[in-house]
């Protein structure tokens, strides 16, 4: 069973060519977070890293996330926070574990060595703020609402703040947590929340453009890069001179080193860029 055929309730599915494009679709509910969506959002991540190494058109490359009706997520569900709390009697850490499950699903999507890609609309809360801070590239249209009002309920951002933390910082992290704050798309792109703000009509435009640039690029190269800018965030640049050396070794002496210096002089595309997605390599460097 490929992926896109992965059974779901609360996902919609669609594969084109190495791109699979995952909509939350719980549209009545703002796309609300349940446990099923994150036990659906780990299956399909799961499903789709499994497809590495596999021929180039079977291999997922791309993951997009976006919302249904105009919202990407408002949320977790609060039948689920509920259902939580009714077992409270019976498993003391219920709660904790319902908490936790949120974090866990953003801490799989922040590792995945595919590139990860969010189209951002309407409001952007809980589980789907933290998916918003992991995500590679981000683009959002006018619509977009960041939200961060737990404090303002009692409650505290308790999975959405260390990434939140990593994307814009320590400080302006702060700021948005004791305030309980709203932040809407202009101030979002200064954060750095988002990459990109457009219009409603030109959001599919831009991640075209954005795709197309991803896939000019060497999937186990993307991968291999991903992994080491993970690791330099907590590790001093002296204490990976000579991690970075051999993982560079290791990439201009394998198959996908060959095959990119062959192309650049050959002034061609390489061998995983779809033909109708990026000019020559060579003609790109010019």
């Amino acid at each position: 069973m490929s992926v896109e055929q992965t059974p779901t309730s609360t996902l919609a599915l669609r594969r084109d060519g190495p791109v699979l494009h995952v909509t939350l679709n719980r549209p009545e509910v703002r796309n609300a977070m349940s446990l099923a969506m994150v036990r659906e959002l780990r299956a399909v991540l799961a499903q789709a890293e499994a497809t590495q190494g596999l021929g180039p058109s079977e291999a997922v490359r791309v993951l997009v996330l976006r919302g249904a009706g105009g919202h990407f997520c408002s949320g977790g569900d609060i039948k689920d926070m509920a259902a939580a709390r009714a077992r409270l009697a019976e498993d003391i850490d219920a709660i904790a574990h319902s908490n936790a499950a949120f974090g866990e699903l953003c801490v799989a999507y922040a590792s995945t060595p595919l590139a990860l890609v969010t189209v951002l609309q309407g409001t952007v809360m809980g589980g789907g703020f933290g998916l918003a801070c992991v995500s590679d590239v981000a683009i959002a249209d006018d619509s977009v609402v960041f939200r961060l009002p737990e404090t303002g309920l009692g409650l505290l951002p308790a999975q959405v703040g260390p990434f939140l933390v990593e994307r814009i910082g320590y400080a302006e992290t702060k700021r948005l947590a004791v305030t309980g704050a709203k932040v809407q798309s202009q101030e979002a792109l200064r954060l750095r929340l988002v990459h990109e703000v457009h219009d409603e009509d030109a959001l599919d435009w831009a991640l075209g453009r954005f795709l197309q640039q991803i896939l000019a690029c060497a999937p186990g190269a993307l991968a291999a890069t991903k992994a080491l800018l993970a690791k330099a965030r907590f590790t001093p640049a002296a204490a990976l001179v000579n991690e970075a050396a051999q993982m560079f070794s290791r990439a201009v002496t394998g198959p996908e080193g060959a095959e990119g210096t062959a192309a650049f002089l050959g002034r061609r595309n390489a061998s995983w860029v779809p033909a109708d997605e990026a000019p020559a390599a060579a003609d790109e460097a010019k």
